[in-house]
């Protein structure tokens, strides 16, 4: 059976060159870039030089790196690192989020205003599109504010964020301004990070999204925003972030941004074309709805709604049929759980049960296009014909 995968949006497929060019580092003597002797000076140079090409895939000084264990992690860190910080000088700390933010963001943030009682959470509305409203984030946005974290494209459906906006008011609104994070792993596979995260000031990434090992990303910092360490021990990355900085993880974050960068604006074209050939033809299937058609978003990402059939029913078909594909209603578990991204965007609970994420990539190709529309439209077609037979049913 073939295999066409369309769940890059969760984890893109390894590109060979990363496990190339991270496999002398996962065998035999790895040094700790923390030594002096000759095995740990070869880890720190490898580290370091990786280090310089993350700063440059998103516009920044490579001091304002710092390695972390994925997108979690980052966003993790930059949540509570910076809250913790204003905490010490603040009777009141309020992290400003938005209503679509990745459980990586919202748990966090949600985590720290369980444990203090002087840490809240205010939450930044969005519209029917999943736009974020900047007239919400004026009103949410005070003197108490300690972070605002809006992710520059959204995971489910692929619509862009209006970052310049989001920063321009964090920066405007209150005296000195209020530091901003994004979670740019959505973004990183297809747009340009030094354009679009220009004016922010923390920025998440993460390897697996770009053909890079899992377990393996970074939080950017611009401006020397102050922040307290998550994990403190031991002093490395300048003391942010404890713990050896794993040297193949590293390397291999880096040749993933790498690639990305090279082949970005051809994949973008050739991928914009498949997501407007996926639409059309979606959009004739009965019950279909394309999520935020007229939204500004990346080409890798197709969302859709059935009415009247459950995700679960249309993945499983899918995957029988050989097709890789997500609901995009939870990221570790694989639970059935409403979408809050779709909640949300005011779509009803009904609707969403029936969501449905298609999500490519570089290694996407045309026949699979056509062999995803094939047989999802026999899915679709079945499951209605299903449902019409089913016993009691009433016209």
């Amino acid at each position: 059976m073939n295999l066409y995968y369309f769940d890059h949006a969760a984890s893109a497929p390894r590109r060979d060159e990363v496990t190339d060019a991270m496999a002398p580092w996962q065998r035999g003597v790895v040094g700790n870039p923390s030594g002096s002797h000759r095995a740990a000076r070869d880890a720190r140079r490898a580290v370091e030089e990786a280090r310089d090409e993350v700063a440059a895939f998103v516009g920044a000084k490579p001091g304002g790196v710092i390695f972390t264990a994925g997108g979690t992690e980052s966003c993790h860190l930059a949540i509570a690192g910076v809250t913790n910080r204003h905490r010490r000088t603040h009777e009141r700390s309020e992290i400003v989020i938005s209503r679509i933010e990745h459980h990586a963001v919202a748990d966090a943030a949600e985590m720290m205003a369980r444990d203090f009682e002087s840490v809240s959470v205010r939450y930044v509305e969005v519209d029917a599109d999943g736009v974020v409203d900047l007239d919400s984030l004026s009103d949410a946005v005070s003197s108490r504010s300690a972070l605002v974290s809006v992710m520059a494209v959204n995971n489910e459906t692929g619509v862009r964020q209006p970052l310049d906006g989001v920063n321009s008011l964090a920066k405007s609104l209150v005296p000195g301004g209020v530091a901003t994070h994004t979670d740019a792993v959505a973004a990183a596979p297809w747009l340009s990070l030094p354009v679009i995260t220009a004016t922010t000031d923390l920025i998440s990434i993460c390897a697996h999204k770009l053909g890079g090992p899992v377990n393996s990303g970074a939080l950017i910092v611009r401006n020397d925003v102050p922040f307290d360490a998550v994990t403190p021990g031991g002093g490395q990355e300048r003391g942010l972030r404890g713990g050896t900085v794993d040297v193949a993880a590293a390397v291999g974050l880096a040749v993933a941004l790498r690639l990305t960068e090279r082949d970005r604006a051809d994949v973008y074209d050739r991928v914009a074309d498949y997501q407007h050939t996926l639409m059309a033809a979606l959009s004739l299937l009965p019950g279909c709805a394309i999520t935020a058609p007229a939204a500004a978003r990346v080409p890798g990402t197709v969302h859709v709604t059935f009415e009247g059939l459950a995700s679960d029913e249309v993945l499983f078909l899918l995957d029988q049929a050989g097709v890789c594909a997500s609901a995009a209603a939870s990221c570790s578990s694989g639970a059935a759980v409403p979408s809050h991204v779709l909640a949300a965007m005011g779509v009803e609970a009904d609707r969403a049960r029936g969501s449905l994420r298609l999500s490519m990539g570089a290694e996407t190709t045309e026949a699979d296009v056509e062999a995803l529309i094939a047989i999802l439209s026999s899915v679709v077609f079945r499951l209605r014909d299903e449902v019409t037979a089913a016993p009691g049913r009433k016209d």
